[in-house]
C-alpha cells in the first residue's frame, strides 16, 4: 500500500472511529457524550464496586423494604445509571404510548404535557415534581404551562444534571430542583398547587407513606397526577414466566417491589385524597409503549461496543460495562412486560386534596 492509499485509509478509518463514539447515538439527541460517560456522584474507581454493592441488596431482599435502606439503594442505582440514561435514551426517564406520524420525542412532550394539564395548574402557580430525575418532564411542563415547578430527587449528581439543563434551556426562572427525599420531604405544609410524578414513586418501599407526604405539601383543593408502574389484572403470581419477568424489571430498576394496579387507588385515599380518575394509559387502545425498546436493540450492540472500548481504554470507569449490560437485560424483562400486558409503567391515577 502508498503512503497516500496507507494515509487516506487511516483518515477513514479515525473519521469513523470519531462518528462512532462521539457522533453516532441514539434517535433522541442526547444529553451526554460516549466519552463522558461516568459514575454520578461516584469516583471512577469505585463504580464497580458501587456496581456489586447495588446488587448485594437483592442478597437481602429485606433491608430494600425499608424506608431507611432505600434511599442508598436507589441513591446508588441513579449513579450508576443516570449517564448511560441520558446518553442513550434521553433526558426523560420514562415511557410513553407510541403515537402514529410522531417521533418519540414528540409522544414523550405530549405524555408529560397530559399530567400538568390533568392536575390544571395556571401560570405562575407553584407545583412539585416528585422524583424529577434531570429534569426533563420538568422543563416540558414548565415550558407549556408556565408554572413555577420545584423538583425534588434523592440525587446530587441528578440536580446537578437538571440545573445545567434548565440553565441551557432558558428555565432556570420557572424550574428550581432540590436534593431530599421524597418519604420526608423539605418543605412546608400546604405548599404546592398541583403535583405530579412520573413513573417515580415505584422507588418508595411503601406507597402509603409517599403518597403521605405528597398529600402534606399540597395546599387543600389542589391535584395530583401520578403514573405508576403496576403489575395488571394479566399478571398470573402462579405464573413462572411473569413472576421471572417481574423480578427482573424490579431487580434491573431498583424497585422494592412492584404494586398490583387494584393497590393504587385503595392507597391513595387511606391517606386522605379524593380519586377523581384512574386509567391504565398503556392499555389499548393504545400504541405499545414498549416499541422503542426493541427498535433500540441494534442501538444497544452499537452502544456496548462504545462502552467495551471507552472501558477498556480507561475512559469510561470500570464497572460500565456491567451497568450496560444489566440495562439491555432489563429492557429485554420490560418488553416482555409490555408484550404479555401483566405490567403497565403508566397506570394513571388523579386525585385531590379535599377543601376540608
Amino acid at each position: 500500500m502508498d503512503s497516500v492509499a496507507f494515509f487516506f485509509t487511516g483518515a477513514l478509518v479515525a473519521g469513523g472511529i470519531y462518528w462512532f463514539l462521539c457522533v453516532l447515538g441514539p434517535a433522541e439527541r442526547k444529553g451526554k457524550r460516549a466519552l463522558d460517560l461516568s459514575g454520578g456522584s461516584i469516583s471512577a474507581e469505585k463504580v464497580q464496586d458501587n456496581y456489586k454493592q447495588y446488587w448485594s441488596f437483592f442478597l437481602r431482599p429485606k433491608e430494600i423494604e425499608t424506608a431507611e435502606k432505600v434511599p442508598d439503594f436507589v441513591d446508588t442505582f441513579y449513579n450508576l445509571v443516570t449517564d448511560i440514561y441520558e446518553w442513550g435514551w434521553g433526558q426523560s426517564f420514562h415511557f410513553s404510548p407510541s403515537i402514529r406520524g410522531k417521533s418519540h420525542r414528540d409522544a414523550t412532550r405530549l405524555h408529560e404535557e397530559m399530567a400538568v394539564d390533568l392536575i390544571r395548574v395556571k401560570p405562575g402557580q407553584k407545583i412539585l415534581d416528585v422524583g424529577c430525575g434531570v429534569g426533563g418532564p420538568m422543563r416540558a411542563i414548565a415550558s407549556h404551562s408556565r408554572a413555577n415547578v420545584v423538583g425534588i430527587t434523592i440525587n446530587e449528581y441528578q440536580v446537578k444534571r437538571a440545573r445545567e439543563h434548565n440553565r441551557k434551556a432558558g428555565l432556570d426562572a420557572l424550574c428550581e430542583v432540590v436534593c431530599g427525599n421524597f418519604l420526608q420531604m423539605p418543605f412546608d405544609d400546604n405548599t404546592f398547587e398541583g403535583a405530579y410524578s412520573i413513573e417515580a414513586t415505584c422507588h418508595a418501599p411503601k406507597l402509603e407513606e409517599v403518597y403521605a407526604e405528597i398529600y402534606r405539601v399540597l395546599k387543600p383543593g389542589s391535584l395530583y397526577v401520578s403514573y405508576e408502574w403496576v403489575t395488571t389484572d394479566k399478571f398470573n403470581a402462579e405464573n413462572e414466566e411473569h413472576v421471572e419477568v417481574i423480578q427482573g424489571i424490579e431487580r434491573g430498576d431498583a424497585l422494592p417491589g412492584l404494586r398490583a394496579y387494584s393497590d393504587i387507588a385503595q392507597t391513595a385515599k387511606k391517606v386522605g385524597f379524593e380519586v377523581v380518575e384512574e386509567k391504565d394509559l398503556a392499555a389499548p387502545p393504545a400504541e405499545p409503549w414498549w416499541t422503542r425498546l426493541k427498535m433500540g436493540r441494534l442501538a444497544y450492540w452499537r452502544n456496548h461496543i462504545v462502552v467495551q472500548v471507552l472501558s477498556a481504554v480507561g475512559v469510561a470507569p470500570k464497572g460500565t460495562v456491567d451497568v450496560h449490560e444489566m440495562l439491555f437485560k432489563t429492557a429485554d424483562f420490560l418488553s416482555r412486560g409490555g408484550e404479555t400486558e401483566i405490567f403497565s409503567p403508566m397506570h394513571m391515577i388523579l386525585c385531590r386534596k379535599p377543601i376540608s
